[in-house]
């Protein structure tokens, strides 16, 4: 089932697209951190390049379709979510126009946001993923990435339904043990194997406002919550 027409503004096709192996389950946001948006195109359509996602969202809330959802886009690299290692494969790619942290980060725009939550309720719709399993980039490959960062308006998406909504916990969370917090990190579908880049990605989403890498009772508590929220609504 194809994206509704009236979602997408313009196509600039990508030949940086190969046949998926798994069904798609997975939506990953990604910022583009280049300069301009007809850079970021470019390089998403550059042969040499072997990078592609299926849409970019530029500042002014222009929606382009670079790769068909039918297709494996190349937007996650080297990544892992819950058992998976192969996301091009289960996965649509969405690049929102943002110089990054490396060329002046700065928040999302309003039009942006405006235009990402249609696009993003119809691929939610049409493939049945859950809110859980939209992510961001630095979720999937925490020691690589950062994007699309703490700037990103994660609460709004939450607000529709289409991301996870973040906890509030009233109370701080100490595990038995280490080990214990980094299962139940990776449980939620963190690859731990650099530990304090998974806590970092894990801060980044779900307490943006400090960022340490290091365990804490309140991203304790959050995880457990997180857990619980993301189990109750597999059984609704």
């Amino acid at each position: 089932m194809a994206v509704n027409r009236w979602l997408v503004h313009r196509e600039a096709p990508s030949p940086n697209w190969n046949a998926r192996k798994l069904p798609i389950t997975l939506v990953v946001l990604h910022y583009t951190g280049m300069t301009s948006a007809a850079d970021a195109i470019a390089r998403l359509c550059d042969p040499a390049a072997e990078v592609s996602a299926h849409y970019l969202i530029d500042e002014d809330g222009t929606v382009v379709r670079l790769v068909d959802e039918a297709h494996r886009a190349w937007h996650a690299g080297r990544a892992y979510w819950r058992g998976v290692t192969d996301i091009n494969s289960a996965s649509i790619g969405i690049e929102i126009v943002n110089p990054g942290h490396e060329f002046g980060y700065r928040p999302f725009t309003d039009a942006q946001m405006e235009a990402l939550v249609p696009l993003l309720a119809d691929i939610m719709r049409r493939h049945a993923i859950a809110p859980a399993d939209v992510i961001g980039h630095s979720d999937v490959a925490p020691a690589r990435k950062t994007d699309p960062g703490e700037l990103f308006d994660w609460d709004m998406l939450a607000r529709y339904r289409l991301a996870l909504a973040r906890p509030k916990p009233r109370m701080r969370l100490i595990y038995d043990n280490d080990g214990a917090f980094y299962l139940a990190l990776e449980r939620l579908g963190y690859d731990i194997a650099d530990r304090a880049a998974a806590i970092r990605a894990f801060e980044r989403r779900w307490r943006p406002h400090r960022i340490t890498g290091e365990i804490d009772g309140h991203i304790g508590a959050l995880l457990f919550e997180l857990l619980i929220q993301r189990d109750m609504a597999k059984d609704t």
